[in-house]
């Protein structure tokens, strides 16, 4: 079993998950991180904020001397994900060919241990890049013969959020209307980041092996999350219902005109389609406290020393 004083790696360290989790694992004792990711503003905010974390640049999906960072791990953290764009490719190298090359590494420099994270999409009716590039990103870690725990969570929100609810947010602070497709009764189970870092840091301690589907303890229509988010921020944005349609419409303009959109019509198509994932008892399994949803986004938006931090796309 790994203790606080073992290397750590973590693999796509700059996004949601990775800021949140080098943030919690410090606060745990944690003191050898070492911190992969591509996204040069991104790794330079991480940096900033943890300037004794070792921080490596490096585009995974290309060979390199990142993948000597490896060499006497205790474990490694696979937290890299193309989730939006507009280029097939850029799913394919982000998903398949970075895996690929992070478990060779591994396997090369015999690192005893690997956390993860999937995604909920595997379970999912939708039928996008992002799902069957994630699918056959489970795939190789589960031939590659690492000890591994697999983890799939649903949509994740929290601090150092780019993307999803930090966006929404963004948004909604921004313009004076915030438009919702249809009725907005799409029914989410949004997973608090915070606890998910918690979950793998669970695992890093008890070397967990198996797949767990990890889902927010509490089901949410999304029109109520926007609600939630604008409470909170005090936003004055009016909410404005538009029909699919031209929701749609507006989303394929915005993509064409802004290369890996925050939000594209293929991810409005996965908003809408009616999934309703597994709720285990993860907060038993794992051994913490799950918080409430309200608690969660107070955290997440209200007044914090990480609040005004705001990652790249």
């Amino acid at each position: 079993m790994p203790d606080r004083s073992g290397k750590i790696v973590l693999f796509g360290a700059a996004g949601l998950v990775g800021q949140n989790l080098v943030l919690l694992l410090q606060e745990q004792g944690f003191r050898d991180l070492v911190a992969v990711d591509k996204h040069p503003a991104n790794v330079a905010t991480l940096r900033r904020l943890h300037p004794k974390v070792k921080v490596i640049e490096a585009d995974m999906a290309d060979s390199g001397a990142w993948e000597e960072a490896c060499v006497g791990a205790a474990a490694c953290a696979m937290l890299q994900a193309q989730i939006g764009g507009e280029m097939e490719e850029a799913f394919r190298r982000n998903n398949i060919v970075a895996t690929e090359r992070a478990l060779a590494a591994m396997k090369r420099h015999g690192v005893p241990y690997l956390v993860h994270v999937s995604s909920s999409v595997v379970n999912s009716m939708a039928r996008d890049w992002y799902t069957e590039t994630k699918k056959a990103q489970e795939a190789l870690v589960a031939q590659s013969g690492i000890p591994h725990v697999v983890l799939r969570p649903t949509l994740m929100f929290g601090l150092f959020d780019r993307k999803h609810l930090g966006w929404l947010s963004r948004f909604m602070r921004r313009l004076p209307v915030f438009p919702i497709p249809g009725s907005g009764r799409y029914m989410r189970q949004p997973l608090y980041a915070r606890d998910f870092c918690r979950i793998i840091a669970s695992c890093l301690a008890s070397r967990t092996t198996g797949a767990y589907n990890i889902t927010g303890r509490e089901k949410v229509d999304y029109v109520d999350i926007i609600r939630g988010i604008k409470h909170v921020t005090g936003a004055r944005a009016a909410i404005l219902h538009i029909p699919y349609t031209a929701f749609w419409i507006m989303l394929k303009v915005y993509g064409l005109a802004i290369p890996n959109a925050p939000f594209t019509t293929k991810q409005l198509k996965a908003l809408v389609t009616p999934d309703e994932f597994e709720l285990i008892p993860w907060w038993d399994i794992f051994d913490i406290r799950p918080t409430p949803f309200g608690t969660a986004l107070t955290e997440t938006f209200g007044p914090g020393p990480y609040s005004d931090v705001t990652l790249e796309f």
